[in-house]
């Protein structure tokens, strides 16, 4: 049995969607022949609302060291988790290692900030790291004006530089979350891609860290899924649309996305025209829940636009997961709204499909959401979009799915299809990776 230190400042009871990424790789190591230990923060220093029920989906494999944390200062200066427990994490993660003979570091970003202290814990001890790309570090800012926003990407590209430095892995929920880091930071070792989610260099076992001398190498793999999450079922559930008479519940769940705006306006113009043409069905109700404090336009605001105001919902408070497991499955219809971006990939749609409720999703026809609803025969109210499609003709796409939904009861797709994509399939693709480095 090997052991692998993962740091990440947010475990249970804080229930944000970044903690499910060590927690759904992290339950199947053990399995795998890694014993995982984990150096995170006491509960009391975090700033998110506790879900008591998240608990209940965490191995009980994991070693847990938990540390205090400065606390967050009036007025709020800085807010960041990873920076308030910056030094603490490291005092501790310096005891487990040495302590327990740890054989590898995986450092899940963001907080970006974390990632630096691969890079110094291997000048102390020489355990081999890696981190992983939750979200990119570096980003294209060029539509943001904000200047807080602006001057975190300087900082970026001064820190994550000298972050990945003397990295052995570099891994991430897709392969372009990261690509770009390999090519501007090894561009040595770079090659375009050759297929949707791989480099040339993926499985290169003769890859080498200039900086180091040690081996290199990469990987992507999406957050999967746990099969055991859906097992779970709450007792005296309140449902958010408990006080609604008889109706049907078109249910999204999750953060609404800065480039989701162009599918949401014309959604809702879809539907909106449904109802001139008495197309659509009454008894519909749609709601959003989740969506978060995103700074642009509102929900609200596209369905009042639209004239539909009057079946939209939106509830942006976030939400426990085991909640939104248990909303989904209760669900007439699960709407799965994705990003004009090719890389975008929604870990929601295997929650979705896993609802055993029908799906209705709109992605960039080259996201691997896509691929995922295909492989599954769960595309049946599928929209594709392409950057040469206008606004009409998205609208026109959308309609036509939704009439298809109306027409059609039939939902059955392949679960087994799935297995590849699950958190289980992750983990394996992770210390495959990893044991090449070592």
């Amino acid at each position: 049995m090997k052991n692998i230190l993962i740091i990440y400042p947010h475990w249970h009871p804080a229930n944000l969607a970044g903690v499910q990424r060590p927690r759904l790789i992290g339950n199947y190591l053990k399995e795998l022949g890694w014993q995982p230990y984990v150096v995170t923060v006491q509960p009391e220093y975090l700033e998110e609302t506790p879900d008591p029920d998240f608990e209940q989906i965490f191995s009980s494999d994991f070693i847990v060291s938990r540390v205090k944390a400065f606390p967050v200062t009036s007025p709020r200066i800085i807010g960041d988790i990873g920076l308030r427990a910056f030094f603490q994490i490291q005092r501790e993660a310096l005891r487990v290692i040495r302590e327990n003979q740890i054989d590898f570091i995986w450092i899940p970003i963001p907080s970006f900030y974390m990632g630096l202290l691969g890079r110094i814990l291997y000048e102390k001890t020489k355990v081999p790291y890696g981190i992983d790309y939750i979200d990119p570090w570096v980003r294209d800012m060029t539509n943001q004006k904000s200047i807080r926003m602006q001057l975190s990407q300087w900082v970026a590209r001064i820190l994550e530089p000298i972050a990945v430095k003397k990295v052995s892995l570099i891994s991430g929920v897709s392969t372009p979350y990261y690509e770009s880091v390999i090519q501007r930071n090894f561009p040595t070792l770079y090659s375009p891609l050759t297929t949707h989610d791989s480099l040339l260099t993926t499985h290169n076992s003769q890859l080498k860290n200039s900086n180091t001398n040690k081996p290199f190498t990469h990987v992507g793999m999406p957050y999967g899924f746990d099969p055991n999450d859906h097992k779970v079922k709450l007792d005296n559930l309140e449902l958010p649309w408990g006080k609604e008479g008889p109706c049907k519940i078109w249910l999204y769940a999750g953060a609404f996305l800065p480039n989701s705006h162009l599918f949401m306006k014309c959604f809702f113009e879809a539907i909106a025209q449904l109802r001139k043409e008495k197309a659509w069905d009454e008894s519909i109700r749609l709601y959003f829940l989740g969506t978060g404090l995103y700074p642009a336009k509102r929900i609200t605001a596209y369905a009042e636009e639209s004239g539909i105001a009057d079946i939209v919902t939106e509830n942006r408070e976030r939400m426990p997961f085991l909640h939104i497991l248990n909303y989904l499955s209760l669900a007439d219809t699960v709407m799965v709204i994705g990003s004009t971006e090719k890389h975008y990939t929604a870990s929601k749609t295997y929650q979705s499909v896993l609802s055993e409720r029908p799906v209705w999703a709109i992605f960039h026809k080259e996201s691997s959401a896509v691929q995922v609803l295909k492989e599954c025969n769960a595309d049946d109210f599928l929209v594709e979009y392409t950057e040469e499609m206008n606004e009409v003709e998205i609208t026109d796409a959308i309609k036509a799915s939704i009439l298809k939904r109306l027409a059609s009861e039939s939902w059955q797709p392949n679960y087994q299809a799935l297995d590849k994509y699950s958190s289980k399939e992750s983990a394996r693709m992770l210390v495959e990776a990893i044991e090449r480095v070592l």
